[in-house]
């Protein structure tokens, strides 16, 4: 009994006739004869009582109701797994960092959902640290992230820069400026992400190249939540300039002095080569072309 026997068993009882079911089917009439003779003989109970009409036995009936649940899930099953095969459905896990996780990536998101609708994605947030080993454990299939450590076993194509800016209140003495210098900072409560957090090791670096400063600093664990700090008026903060639209109420923006701090941020999975599923092989795509236009860079899917 396989699943085309069942669907001819299902036409005859829907039309009525062997002569109309085949028809139906595109089938010659000996084949549906044959097909329905080989379905009783399987299970060794005739089905249909033949005559000027056709009627279901009670075997027939029995096996009419509990057939076409059967069926209907098989045919679903079949198209999820074409759709799988083709890359239309699936499921993608895959990692981000903040700020991109909530200001660059939900848009993407609502497109390449729209048009695949059959496949199912779950986004992890964490530190890029983090998503480096969840990537090396097979348990994302690749990253939205800063650049990892140097020797990690991954490939990372960048993709933009982050470009920060002093968020500060409105009322704090080095709002009179209009660029702020790292060193300006001294003496002015800066309030930081945990440290592994790559923007803070960002920060680090600069504040480095300008001498060994004492800093007051309070640290705040999400990115995110910074910008809400500094309307509070607990201090000001480097911040990725894609968090300030709007500007929270009661702050100010100023660009950073010198050559300014940005942080590269691009996709990390595997290996240069290493093979995606198809379903994510499509979302990287997106995600990279996405991207890559926001910064004006012109880029053609393959």
């Amino acid at each position: 009994m396989d699943l085309k026997t069942l669907k001819t068993f299902q036409t005859i009882v829907k039309c009525g006739s062997f002569i109309r079911a085949a028809d139906e089917l595109n089938y010659g009439q000996s084949t549906v004869t044959m097909q329905m003779q080989k379905l009783e003989s399987d299970l060794g109970i005739q089905l249909l009582e033949r005559g000027k009409t056709l009627r279901l036995t009670e075997a027939g009936r029995l096996l009419y109701e509990q057939s076409l649940p059967i069926v209907k899930n098989m045919e679903q099953l079949q198209a999820n797994l074409s759709d799988m095969q083709l890359g239309e459905a699936g499921t993608v896990r895959i990692g981000v960092t903040e700020p991109t996780a909530s200001y660059r990536l939900p848009a993407i998101l609502k497109g390449f959902l729209f048009d695949y609708p059959k496949i199912q994605v779950s986004i992890e947030f964490a530190n890029t640290p983090v998503l480096s080993e969840r990537l090396l454990k097979g348990e994302i299939d690749f990253a939205l992230c800063s650049a990892p450590d140097l020797g990690a076993e991954l490939y990372f194509e960048p993709l933009f820069k982050e470009e920060f800016v002093v968020l500060l209140p409105d009322n704090h003495p080095l709002a009179a400026q209009t660029a702020i210098a790292p060193a300006d900072i001294q003496g002015h409560r800066l309030l930081i992400t945990s440290a592994i957090c790559p923007y803070r090791r960002k920060l680090e670096m600069a504040l480095q190249e300008v001498g060994n400063c004492s800093l007051d600093t309070m640290e705040i664990g999400s990115m995110a939540a910074l910008k809400y700090y500094v309307e509070s008026g607990l201090g000001i903060a480097l911040v990725p300039k894609a968090v300030l639209n709007p500007v929270p109420a009661g702050t100010t923006v100023r660009e950073i002095g010198g050559s300014g701090i940005d942080m590269t941020v691009g996709l990390l999975c595997k290996s240069a080569d290493y093979p995606l599923k198809l379903a994510s092989a499509k979302l990287y795509q997106r995600v990279k072309q996405k991207l890559l236009e926001q910064e004006g860079v012109p880029h053609d899917l393959d």
